[in-house]
């Protein structure tokens, strides 16, 4: 029976739904479980198949009755199941429910008999259990709830020095004096006696501080309240000028104490009243004291001198009978912040002392002077209490009469404190900072006064180097100086010692305390050093004239000492009460500034040398709210020169929340401009070229280190046509000629778009100019827009539905394109015409155009949306360290990197195929549908028979191995340009498969006619691409038609006829012109067919030139 309530219990095995193999008694009757037990929600049912109580394991002879369990399935408390114990009763043992008397009885009973049998436990409680004993990190509270015991039925000491109060027995460890003062100092009143026997390592009973009273109702022999017995280093009772005790029944008893002279007892008698009441054996003056030096003559100190961390004594001549009884003095001293200390103040007979004590050897005979001694490494303003005695030698022949002094207090001079601790500062305006700090640690005196010096920081020299224009930089913030809540009260907590449980932690030991205080004394002398040592001392400067005082606008002086005066220019004081503060309010700063604070702790008004070392904290002002606004309006001067152009300026924010970094110039110039604090301090402004004639408008806001300040009110001016020079009149005409060359050329070619007439004059427009609606046309009431997506060449982009844009679907997530409600009409016509190119574009891997509201306004653009956006964006969401990448979405793996290739490479050569290549190839360009697929985006084509991939191809590849790095970081426009002419290719990028090395360095052979065309591109990745590829690619329709032979394909018999890099290339210049021989038609030829061929490749195939290395951005 036994056997299987164990297994149920401790195992908790499932009911099986057959007998097993053995049969459970239970109130003398036989069950077996049967398979109805199956439907009980814990498996447990009775003989009859109810489901038992939820607390029963194991069947039950009753159904849901908590007292009819077979076995219980968590605590069992009296006969009821129960899954927790109520109040006032513990967990024993794991499984049952006992009192808190079951539990003490059990302690009592192992105190009793721990002679008899070592190994019983002494059960405490510990979080709601009655364990055997407390777990590591946990002692006894007995100790502590005696700490708060006021009345005890008896008192004993005896000779293992254990303690015996209220029936409880303690241990005692070796601190004895200490320990005996920390759990008995509080104890007022003992109802029966007191009795102290054979205690030999008592010397005073000072422990007992506030015992005043001892009842008597139980008398030690029925008749002694107060009983003394053989302790033989037992020589103070009490400081009888410091303490008062009454024995209101039985006697005292005091026998064989040696070294307690008859004095002390006597001076008990008269105290206590019970002098009349003793008998005649009960005190033994023969037994008592009779190894005690008891008649003592008073020392007197004849001169004291006092300093921060020493004192000189001096002190009465004392010869005995024979002086040879002199051993010499002992000098006594110890902190004591109260006066309160007698001389037997923690001492025991087994070495404990807290007394520090000094042995002073006895001047000779011949010499008239006092004896003295000097204490040293003593504390600053430390109150010490200090004593002198005698030490004389024992003598069998005669009695020996010592000396010794009362108790005297002296006070160490003050010194220089140590710093203030945990400084913490927050700003609430753009002119203020609250500062508060901890007081010192050894303040070493009383803290008179704080001194608070703040410091402006300027701010970090590279804000001042850095074009934060350019493409890729980061733009440096600054955040000013704030402290939350959580932060404030975590300064202000301090921790409280553990008052609950039944088990506390364990007071720190001896070493634990001097271990922490070589701490404390390291760390002050590390600090004294670092002050003296390391930091350079300041020189000293002039004190500045009041009359002519020079400007300190970087540097703020405060005190929280009072009835302190201005004297100079540069010192400012905070006048405070004469309570000193922790804390105070920095006023009249900067707004939007970094200062460095230094708090100093004096503890004399004037005194330099009585201040500490500076502690430092930073801190920054909030920013202003109207500070980085550019004051006065935005000007503009139109210079007629080449190239025309237009300089606007405006005036730089007189006093800005740091630094400004950068402007923005936004108009209905195509695109906003961002001017870098270099180029505003060349030309007070900037320049505005290529600016076809018209009306303009200009606003321009400032970017400082807090953020982005006010728009300036708008600006209007005309550009109008301006004369020009008669090279550039002839420069003009010749490229007009070449225009109309290739407007004729062109015609003859199936091109999207019909003939556009320009205009020099922006208001004037042909029949041609104006876009007509066609098909493409959609009603302006089924584009519904959500969202901002971000800002277009033209305007705003939204994200939006449109019903029934797509056959068969009747809504559609879109992408809206808008033009700026200030555009003007040319710009509208353009923002249509732009879009009309796309008309004739039908390409899976090219961005669709859906739709076209050209009626009305604002004129929208219907696009095909890019869910996940562009695919430079893209790839850096992909970085592990992005914090744009909420699904934890891997990298790209080579797989997916040659798709994303092969999708680009379709695109293009559709584009190719249809006559157009796009001017700006980039990552940036490209854009991710919602199913990951990469498509061709950013509508900057023009028209072009060129068929082989340009390099810009290989930078792309570049981009999506590095998962969107910055190519060319750190160079501007001009270096690239110098760099790519002068053969640069861009490094390997880190861990960058060979397969998509191989392809950079195709796209980047010098010669064009060495590079791969896109559709090549796609049949050497062909066997790598998805299944779908083959079905939705431009590779693959049957648009697709094998392309003609180019005019001059490679011609390996005559392969030096064709120039490789640009060396070779000005060679064959050279020869060319001496020469007339057949190559000239090549070199034509070649020239007209690919144009600027010197930017578009490396120096030899295969060279490297070296390059900074690129970094994320």
């Amino acid at each position: 029976y036994c056997f299987w309530l164990f297994l149920f219990w401790v195992f908790k095995i499932s009911v099986l739904s057959v007998c097993l193999c053995g049969l459970i008694l239970t109130n003398f009757f036989l069950f077996c479980f049967s398979s109805a037990c199956d439907n009980c929600k814990n498996g447990a049912c009775s003989r009859q198949g109810q489901c038992c109580h939820e607390q029963c394991l194991g069947g039950c002879s009753e159904p849901g009755n908590a007292t009819s369990c077979v076995a219980c399935r968590n605590l069992q408390h009296g006969n009821i199941c129960m899954d927790k114990c109520p109040p006032g009763y513990y967990v024993f043992q794991g499984w049952r429910c006992v009192s808190f008397s079951f539990c003490q009885d059990l302690h009592n009973q192992c105190k009793k008999s721990k002679n008899l049998d070592a190994n019983c436990h002494e059960y405490v409680i510990h979080n709601g259990a009655c364990i055997q004993e407390c777990p590591s990190g946990y002692m006894s509270s007995f100790t502590h709830r005696l700490q708060q015991l006021h009345v005890l039925s008896f008192f004993v000491l005896h000779n293992r020095l254990c303690l015996a109060a209220n029936s409880t027995v303690l241990l005692l460890a070796a601190n004895i004096a200490a320990e005996l003062e920390a759990s008995l100092g509080q104890i007022e009143v003992i109802k029966g006696y007191l009795s102290i026997r054979r205690a030999y390592a008592l010397v005073s009973l000072s422990f007992l501080r506030k015992l005043h009273t001892i009842k008597g109702e139980q008398l030690e022999a029925d008749s002694y309240a107060f009983y003394a017995l053989d302790n033989q280093n037992l020589r103070q009772l009490w400081d009888w000028s410091k303490h008062n005790l009454t024995i209101e029944r039985g006697r005292t008893f005091f026998h064989f104490n040696s070294k307690l002279c008859m004095s002390e007892i006597r001076k008990l008698e008269e105290v206590t009243g019970t002098k009349e009441r003793n008998q005649k054996n009960d005190i033994a003056a023969r037994t008592n004291g009779d190894q005690a030096s008891c008649e003592m003559q008073l020392l007197n100190f004849t001169s004291v001198k006092v300093r921060a961390n020493m004192i000189i004594l001096k002190w009465n001549s004392f010869w005995p009978s024979d002086y040879r009884d002199l051993l010499g003095f002992m000098v006594l001293y110890k902190e004591a912040p109260y006066k309160n200390v007698t001389e037997f103040d923690g001492q025991d007979a087994c070495g404990s002392n807290s007394w520090v004590i000094a042995d002073v050897d006895p001047p000779p005979r011949a010499n008239q002077e006092d004896p003295g001694y000097l204490i040293r490494s003593l504390k600053p303003w430390t109150q010490y209490a200090i004593m002198v005695r005698t030490q004389l030698s024992a003598s069998d022949e005669h009695q020996v009469h010592g000396a010794k002094s009362n108790i005297m207090y002296v006070r160490t001079d003050a010194s220089k404190p140590s710093g203030p601790l945990d400084p913490i500062s927050s700003s609430n305006s753009s002119s203020q900072i609250i500062l508060k700090w901890k007081p010192p640690t050894s303040p070493n005196g009383n803290i008179t006064h704080y001194r608070v010096i703040c410091h402006k920081q300027e701010e970090d020299s590279d804000l001042y180097k850095f074009d934060y224009c350019l493409q890729g930089m980061k733009l440096p913030s600054r955040t000013p100086t704030h402290l939350d809540s959580e932060d404030e009260q975590k300064w202000n907590r301090t921790e409280e010692p553990n008052s609950g449980g039944g088990c506390c932690t364990c007071p720190k030991t001896k070493m634990e305390l001097e271990k922490q205080q070589k701490e404390i004394a390291y760390r002050k002398t590390f600090e004294d050093y670092l002050h003296n040592v390391v930091f350079e001392s300041k020189q000293s400067r002039p004190r500045r004239s009041v009359e002519n005082p020079e400007p300190v606008e970087s540097t703020h002086f405060y005190s929280t000492m009072s009835s302190l005066q201005t004297t100079t220019a540069s010192y400012k004081e905070e006048e405070k009460d004469d309570k000193v503060s922790e804390s105070t309010v920095i006023s009249n700063l900067q707004h939007f500034t970094s200062y460095k604070i230094e708090i100093i702790a004096c503890n004399h008004p004037t005194e330099p040398n009585r201040c500490s070392m500076a502690t430092y904290v930073s801190a920054r002002t909030m920013p202003e709210l109207k500070a980085d606004d550019i004051p006065g309006p935005v000007t503009h001067e139109i210079v007629n020169e080449e190239p025309p152009h237009v300089l606007v300026k405006w005036h730089e924010p007189p006093s800005p929340n740091g630094l400004i970094i950068l402007y923005e110039v936004t108009s209905n110039y195509p695109h906003s401009i961002c001017v870098s604090r270099l180029s505003y301090e060349k030309f007070g402004g900037t320049k505005l070229t290529l600016l076809q004639p018209g009306n303009y408008s200009v606003v321009v806001r400032a970017t400082s280190l807090a953020g982005n300040g006010s728009f300036t009110e708008t600006t209007y001016f005309f550009m109008p046509t301006l004369i020009v020079s008669a090279p550039i009149v002839s420069s003009i005409l010749l490229l007009l000629r070449l225009t109309c060359f290739l407007r004729l050329f062109y015609r003859q070619t199936e091109g999207p778009l019909g003939d556009l007439i320009t205009s020099p004059n922006p208001e004037y427009f042909s029949a041609n100019d104006m876009y007509v609606p066609d098909e493409w046309e959609v009603p302006r009431e089924k584009i519904t827009l959500l969202r901002e997506l971000g800002q277009g060449s033209f305007g705003m982009v939204y994200e939006g539905i449109a019903q029934d844009i797509v056959k068969g679907e009747p809504e559609t997530r879109v992408a809206v394109k808008t033009v700026n409600e200030s555009a003007s009409l040319r710009e509208r016509i353009e923002f249509l015409n732009e879009a009309s190119v796309m008309k004739a574009f039908n390409c899976h891997h090219v961005v669709r155009l859906l739709g076209v509201v050209s009626k009305g306004q604002p004129t929208l653009v219907v696009m095909e949306l890019m869910t996940h956006g562009d695919l430079k964006s893209y790839l850096r969401s992909l970085r592990p360290d992005s914090e744009n990448n909420p699904s934890g979405s891997p990298p790209p793996t080579l797989k997916d990197m040659l798709q994303m290739a092969a999708e680009i490479a379709d695109g293009m050569a559709y584009l190719n195929a249809k006559k157009f290549v796009h001017r700006d190839l980039a990552a940036r360009n490209c854009m991710v549908a919602e199913d990951f697929t990469v498509k061709i985006g950013g509508p900057c084509w023009f028209f072009s028979e060129r068929r082989r991939v340009h390099r810009s191809f290989g930078v792309v590849l570049w981009e999506i191995s590095t998962l969107a790095e910055q190519p060319y970081q750190g160079l501007s426009n001009e270096q690239v340009l110098k760099f790519v002419m002068d053969g640069g290719f861009l490094d390997r990028p880190d861990n960058c498969p060979e397969r998509m090395h191989s392809l950079m360095q195709m796209c980047w052979q010098y010669n064009p006619k060495m590079r791969p065309t896109f559709l090549e591109i796609i049949e050497m990745l062909r066997d790598d691409l998805h299944p779908t590829f083959q079905e939705v690619s431009f590779f693959y329709s049957e648009e697709n038609k094998v392309p003609e032979t180019e005019d001059f394909d490679l011609d390996l018999d005559n392969m030096e006829s064709i120039p490789l890099d640009p060396s070779s290339y000005s060679q064959r210049e050279e020869s060319l012109s001496r020469d007339s021989g057949p190559s000239v038609a090549l070199r034509g030829n070649y020239e007209e067919h690919v144009p600027y061929t010197h930017m578009n490749g490396g120096k030899k195939n295969g060279r490297i030139l070296s390059l900074p290395r690129s970094s994320p951005s």
